[in-house]
């Protein structure tokens, strides 16, 4: 029997990945986006789904649409990716964040409470919540610290979902995905910001790549791994949460210059803190300085996951290791500049 699955935020990195992941394994698939949001399918096309699935109108700050959407998709299986998930930008829309990734879940799991059945609800929270670490690696069972509006809009979240699982048996499982990457991510996040910025720099078409922390440490993994993760979750007997992670941590300075060595450059860092710049050796020229209007407002220095638990009951684990990973983003953001091919 053939499954039907409904991914939210099916126009971004991961609902693409789940997308195609998801009609290879034989499911009919509803992707929901944002009524009114402008219709990029780029990703959806460059993994070969886009014909493979239907679009739904579907808007997280209104119940009855969320209500109408699940009616007409029916699916045994949904997928909330959807979210404003710039942490940046929870700073300066903090109401729109928490109305949106808190309380928006709360309107999914209150229609299934009410509609009954048995849908399966995933939940994409978020290694952010750990915010300032309690203990490293950070495990299921980690104290949380948000130290943005958007963590602590997704932890409000997570609790909900623990909630009504609790309260109600619904089959509603958690993922606290740590930093996942790969050549279709949006450049408002700093590994494709510096893989693309390095890629026109390398044209020609950019002198300089400014960013924000460079000793911010992080986590980061294969997007295409992870949507496997979030699969394995709802094939269960029980929901419950999980930690997907890879269990290594890199500096932000150092993924920039292995994106950089991707491309035959060498850089030479001097500097600490906002004073950093990284000089390319061949050219003497300074391709990367950090600027402070990047900083966030409270950082968050070191994530750092355990994903021992996943990997024991889901049989998960990570294939691409971050080296090939950043060889892959540096060749794709290249072929995009150097053809013209750049849609997101």
């Amino acid at each position: 029997m053939t499954k039907t699955a409904l991914i939210t935020g099916i126009s971004g990195q991961d609902g693409a990945y789940l997308a195609r992941l998801l009609v290879d394994k034989g499911y009919k698939v509803y992707g929901a986006l944002r009524r009114g949001a402008g219709l990029n399918t780029g990703r959806l096309e460059e993994l070969g789904v886009l014909d493979e699935i239907e679009l739904l109108s579907f808007e997280l700050l209104e119940y009855a649409n969320i209500a109408r959407a699940l009616d007409q998709a029916k699916p045994d299986e949904i997928y909330n990716l959807a979210a404003q998930s710039f942490v940046g930008t929870s700073f300066d829309q903090p109401i729109y964040t928490s109305e949106v990734d808190g309380l928006g879940v709360t309107r999914m799991l209150e229609v299934l409470r009410t509609a009954g059945g048995t849908t399966r609800f995933y939940q994409a929270s978020t290694s952010e919540m750990f915010g300032k670490v309690h203990e490293v690696p950070q495990r299921e069972t980690t104290p949380f610290y948000p130290r943005s509006p958007y963590a602590v809009a997704k932890l409000y979240a997570h609790w909900m979902v623990v909630n009504y699982r609790e309260s109600y048996g619904m089959y509603a499982a958690s993922g606290l995905l740590f930093n996942h990457e790969s050549p279709l991510r949006g450049t408002e996040f700093v590994t494709r910001k510096v893989t693309l910025a390095l890629a026109r720099i390398a044209l020609g078409e950019q002198e300089l790549l400014s960013v924000g922390n460079v000793d911010a440490e992080r986590d980061w993994g294969f997007a295409g791994d992870y949507v496997d993760g979030m699969w394995r979750m709802l094939q269960q007997t029980a929901a419950d949460d999980y930690v997907l992670a890879t269990g290594r941590t890199t500096k932000v300075r150092d993924f920039i210059s292995a994106s950089a060595k991707a491309l035959d450059m060498d850089l030479e860092w001097t500097g600490e803190g906002s004073q950093a710049k990284a000089i390319d050796r061949k050219s003497g020229k300074i391709i990367v300085d950090v600027d402070p209007q990047f900083f966030r407002p409270a950082e968050v220095d070191l994530l750092l996951g355990d994903a021992s638990k996943a990997k024991s009951v889901l049989g998960w684990k990570p294939r691409v290791d971050l080296d090939e990973l950043t060889n892959m983003m540096v060749k794709a953001d290249y072929d995009r500049v150097k053809n013209r091919t750049l849609r997101f």
